[in-house]
């Protein structure tokens, strides 16, 4: 990524009245598509890998499956596991959705070290260090992550990577349990399926118990959101879900997030009722285009605002995107 695609981006930005970050759309759906306004793609590439130190820039517009082939040609990894791999990095990024392993990996904030991105009036501004324990300085880049690019156009990430376990296989459990507290654990009121990694020792240790299986696919439609409850609130929500009528789920154990498809729309606002009466939220993936993408109010709404009016006054950046 050169520094004059970026200042192009940069220069761009300032003149325009409205800005439209763009990827590859995988996500363009989640939550509430952008209104009209001047599309602005970020540069793609590895800019520097250092495996030894276990990190990585890449530009923005890099696909999450660059990313993983030039991280596996050295036997290491970024979790960011994108629905579709087609996805590019600064889109994951930007959208904020965590992937199903994260209660063995953490949220996509944890693997985020440095930013760059071009504010409202065309600045190019870093954030963070490309170091693994860097703690200088405002945490711009957590900040980011969510932003749906209503903060800044994000035109570089500082990725933190780690091993890529030697084996991963899946299996399905006799029934829900939460012996495997580090393991990407998923749930749907029927079966339950582990995903164990590491050696094949250890794996064939830890899966005592359990029956080998083929991984597991999320449910998939036209309509589709994802619901965040309280952990401890799967079971009765579960159990609400199968009693509507086209709507499919699965459960993250130990997370609290459950994914959703429906036959139609109202089979989504249903799945978004059920989320509110076990005080969750549903987020909007795909389809209901007459749903609000956010429903209930954002609990962080107003601090939201705050910090919009401090980056983007004018609010020209993702119009629209997110409910300010």
């Amino acid at each position: 990524m050169t520094a004059s695609a970026v200042q192009a981006i940069a220069a761009s930005v300032a003149n325009a009245d409205a800005v439209v970050p763009v990827g590859t759309r995988t996500q363009w759906e989640t939550g509430n598509p952008s209104g009209e306004g001047l599309q602005i793609s970020a540069p793609a590439g590895i800019t520097r890998y250092e495996p030894d130190d276990l990190t990585i820039s890449v530009g923005a517009g890099t696909s999450c499956a660059v990313l993983d082939a030039t991280l596996a040609a050295h036997g290491q990894e970024c979790a960011l596991d994108p629905r579709d791999r087609a996805a590019t990095v600064g889109g994951v990024i930007a959208c904020g959705v965590s992937g199903i392993r994260r209660l063995r990996h953490g949220p996509l904030r944890d693997h985020v070290l440095e930013v760059r991105f071009v504010t409202a009036d065309g600045r190019v501004v870093k954030g963070g260090g490309p170091t693994v324990k860097n703690v200088t300085g405002y945490d711009l880049p957590r900040l980011l992550v969510g932003s749906f690019g209503t903060l800044g156009v994000l035109v570089q990430l500082t990725l933190r990577c780690r091993p890529r376990p030697a084996h991963a296989r899946w299996f399905r459990a006799p029934e829900p349990t939460d012996r495997f507290r580090a393991a990407a654990t998923l749930w749907d009121g029927r079966h339950t399926w582990i995903l164990l990694e590491g050696d094949e020792s250890d794996i064939e240790t830890q899966s005592s118990g359990l029956y080998p299986s083929e991984a597991p696919q999320l449910p998939d439609g036209e309509h589709r959101g994802r619901i965040s409850v309280a952990p401890g609130e799967l079971p009765a929500l579960g159990r609400d879900l199968d009693a509507l009528p086209g709507a499919r789920w699965c459960a993250e154990l130990g997370v609290g997030t459950v994914h959703v498809a429906g036959d139609d729309a109202a089979a989504l606002g249903r799945a978004r009722a059920a989320a509110h009466d076990h005080d969750g939220w549903l987020l909007r993936e795909a389809g209901a285009a007459e749903m609000d993408g956010f429903g209930r109010p954002l609990p962080n709404a107003e601090l939201m605002r705050r910090v919009k009016d401090a980056f983007d006054p004018a609010r020209k950046l993702a119009p629209g995107r997110l409910p300010l």
